[in-house]
């Protein structure tokens, strides 16, 4: 795919006249209902000129009554164009929509979450000013029913997602690996080229990784935010998971050199625990002790980070989020295993995109 824009470069990391950037909003969604009007109620309040902002929702074949809301919201929106995502991924949503983007910057903004009125203001402010190639901010994750919010808390701790910069870090600005919703410039979209097809998760990992091996400076801002909503039951959490686990492994095979020691340790922990408890038919006693203490450490570890959290949760919530960081945890390890396991024939050829069977 080529983009078929052309705007000047000049002494910014932007074209066009500073303050009066285009702007196009990539929206890839797929059966948003519960959300979208309101995602997008807060796209269109923005404080930034909407004469110079596009939004193209690109719609993955929603079943729910989504493309429904977004064509009322369009007819009322002359800059809202909704266009079809037949592939019904965010990959190829996102390349849909690039294919028809016209702006000097690019915004990428989902479905189920909120952004804050200045976000694109900021966004373009921070592109021209700091000369950096994409920009994003810090994500509060929020729930909208009692184990949603369960799940929200678990996905902000350090305990449950590691050193993920966007959901741990608040009120501090610095360079990163990557940034959720964010705002890149054409200049640095157009070098990169399309989002890689192959993947159903862990699509903005592999993009920001090639990003920077083109030299780009990502950037997560204090004063740009939003609001992401979380998934509002175990079952659907440990789906979500899984598969960033199991696409994780794509990633790797492409770009080896964009992990971290922090994307092994579930599944490490995963392997260690199954190895104890086998352990058991072999070593008898001994490897029960094993065993015991493996369940005891990440017992101890778990109870800490919710004894942390205590500030953060309705008392009665509180016992389930031990729950949900296993959850995390453990759906995010076995997926990573059986994603392993399905490509172990792929490590030769780690940059065939071609169709695999999604998880």
């Amino acid at each position: 795919m080529v983009l078929s824009l052309g705007a000047a470069i000049m002494n910014s990391k932007v074209g066009g006249e500073k303050g009066r950037r285009t702007v196009s909003i990539v929206m890839p969604i797929r059966n948003e209902a519960g959300s979208i009007r309101t995602s997008l109620e807060t796209v269109l309040s923005q404080d930034y000129p909407l004469e110079l902002v596009e939004i193209i929702v690109a719609d993955g074949m929603s079943e729910d009554g989504t493309q429904d809301i977004v064509r009322e919201m369009a007819a009322h929106h002359v800059n809202v164009t909704l266009i079809e995502n037949p592939g019904k991924i965010v990959s190829t949503g996102l390349n849909a929509a690039l294919a028809r983007a016209k702006g000097e910057v690019i915004v990428r903004i989902d479905g189920h979450c909120k952004v804050t009125p200045e976000y694109v203001r900021r966004c373009v402010e921070h592109l021209e000013d700091d000369l950096v190639d994409g920009v994003g901010g810090s994500v509060d994750t929020k729930g909208m029913t009692r184990v949603a919010r369960v799940i929200a808390v678990a996905m902000s701790s350090r305990f449950g997602v590691g050193g993920s910069a966007f959901r741990t870090t608040q009120d501090r600005t610095m360079f990163v690996d990557t940034v959720p919703f964010a705002a890149y410039t054409r200049e640095i979209i157009e070098q990169a080229g399309p989002y890689d097809e192959e993947l159903v998760r862990n699509q903005d990992d592999e993009y920001n990784y090639r990003l920077r091996k083109l030299g780009a400076n990502l950037l997560l801002a204090a004063n740009i935010r939003s609001e992401y909503y979380s998934r509002s039951s175990f079952r659907s959490l440990w789906r979500q998971y899984y598969q960033y686990g199991y696409w994780k492994v794509r990633v790797m095979q492409k770009h080896p050199w964009q992990m971290s020691l922090r994307q092994f340790v579930p599944a490490l922990f995963v392997v260690a625990l199954a190895t104890s408890l086998l352990s058991v038919i072999f070593l008898g006693q001994r490897g029960l002790w094993i065993t015991d203490f493996l369940v005891g450490a990440y017992g101890l570890g778990n109870l800490v980070a919710t004894l942390m959290s205590v500030n953060q949760l309705e008392i009665s919530l509180l016992p389930l989020l031990p729950l949900a960081f296993a959850t995390l945890h453990f759906s995010y390890g076995f997926g990573f295993l059986v994603g392993l396991f399905k490509f172990r024939n792929r490590w030769r050829h780690p940059s065939d995109q071609s169709k695999v069977q999604h998880a």
